[in-house]
């Protein structure tokens, strides 16, 4: 789903003494094989996953009979809840009745023998997800503006590879020393400012934002149209997760002590950011910092209500305020088709964000197996045009400068 926190999840999880194999080719045959198996009225993010399970099972690369699949579950309505539903069938059509899908959830949703989330291996977890949000600024900051072609990747390479040992086995010491050793490492890359670029964030459903096929590189296309990308963290869904559990018990008053748990997670995860927050608020590159859950939640009250938790809920609206109150207006909201949720809280809110903020510069993106990649491709060029031409236009009234002499009829001229 996320190409770099996955990298690392994988070899957190592995190192749990489970022999953990990560999915990462998805081709238009994986369309396919998904659609042979899940209706096409379900999302895409649902097809793309079940194609790739069952190419999987098909390639002959695995013993059917040794091996279960894995699929995380958020406990919502939606999306990461329902998968393992359409999984399942898919396997029976498919001729792997035999092959169990593991549950991959802190909710209690499902009880999976031979499969337990430790205190250690949450710990690894958490981890890994700090170092894929900083690996993902720190790559997506340098590489359009670098003086040396290839600088960044290549640094971003050998510090993905560093990070994989240190998810394995490090003291909380080490971990630490590893946040500011990198973006001190990614400080000395040089970068060519001379051309500014607008900035362009990226929201929608968590799987289309993240997964450069589902998304068909959105990253790809807009750098290689002069935009500098900025995606969200993926500990900010984290975080969604556990207010969403909070305001869920709150609002239906139900167990009020699942809500005190999910704070205390919070108050963790905040802990093993701290020094993220620090070291990139030193650095002089102006990175995105990590998003403050309780000021998203309430600067999107006005907006809809935090009631709205199905898909990504009221975190999608809260990400592009994020963006604008940090000076990024240029968003783009990548949403499934079929994701209904997404276009309430994605599509449905954007005529309220402008009139907030008219500023915004808002382009919703559908995907699914039919949409059109040139009107995708096409939508995405426009806002690299209108984000231009408004940067243009606030350069422009910025260097007019009237001076004790200059007559407001001369003023007007310029």
């Amino acid at each position: 789903m996320a190409p770099i926190h996955f990298e690392l999840l994988e070899v957190a999880v592995g190192s749990c003494g489970y022999n953990l194999k990560l999915l990462k080719t998805c081709t238009p045959k994986t369309v396919e094989t998904g659609l042979k198996y899940v209706n096409n009225d379900a999302c895409y993010p649902s097809i793309l996953t079940t194609g790739q399970m069952i190419e999987a099972l098909q390639s002959g690369e695995y013993d059917v009979n040794k091996t279960a699949l894995i699929m995380s579950q958020t406990g919502g309505g939606c999306r990461a809840t329902n998968y393992i539903g359409f999984i399942r069938k898919a396997l029976k059509d498919a001729g792997f009745p035999q092959v169990p899908v593991i549950s991959f959830n802190i909710v209690g949703m499902e009880k999976n023998p031979g499969f337990k989330i430790t205190v250690p291996l949450m710990e690894k977890l958490l981890k890994s997800i700090i170092y894929g949000d900083l690996l993902q600024k720190l790559l997506l900051k340098n590489r359009p503006y670098e003086i040396n072609q290839g600088e960044t990747q290549k640094l971003y390479e050998k510090w993905l590879e560093t990070c994989k040992s240190l998810v394995k086995k490090s003291t909380s010491k080490e971990f630490k020393k590893s946040i500011y050793d990198m973006v001190n490492d990614f400080e000395k890359i040089e970068l060519d400012l001379k051309t500014k670029k607008p900035k362009v964030g990226v929201v929608g459903e968590i799987l289309i934002k993240y997964h450069p096929f589902g998304n068909n590189f959105v990253i790809d296309v807009l750098e290689k149209e002069g935009a500098e990308v900025v995606m969200p963290d993926f500990m900010g869904f984290v975080k969604f997760m556990a207010t969403h559990k909070i305001t869920f018990n709150s609002l239906l008053n139900t167990d009020r002590g699942k809500a005190k748990i999910f704070k205390l997670a919070i108050r963790l995860i905040n802990i093993f950011e701290k020094d993220l927050k620090i070291a990139l608020a030193n650095s002089s590159k102006d990175y995105l910092p990590p998003c403050n859950i309780w000021h998203l939640e309430e600067k999107v009250k006005d907006i809809l209500s935090i009631g709205n938790q199905t898909g990504e809920g009221w975190f999608l609206t809260a990400e592009m305020i994020e963006y604008i109150e940090n000076g990024i207006p240029n968003i783009v909201c990548v949403q499934p088709f079929a994701c209904l949720p997404n276009h309430v809280v994605g599509k449905g809110v954007i005529k309220t964000i402008r009139a907030k903020f008219p500023n915004a510069n808002i382009s919703p993106v559908d995907y699914d197996p039919g949409a059109s990649e040139a009107n995708q491709t096409n939508r995405l060029k426009l806002l690299i045009t209108v984000a231009k031409d408004n940067m243009t236009k606030e350069e422009s009234s910025s260097t007019i400068v009237k001076s004790p002499d200059t007559t407001e009829q001369e003023l007007a001229l310029k």
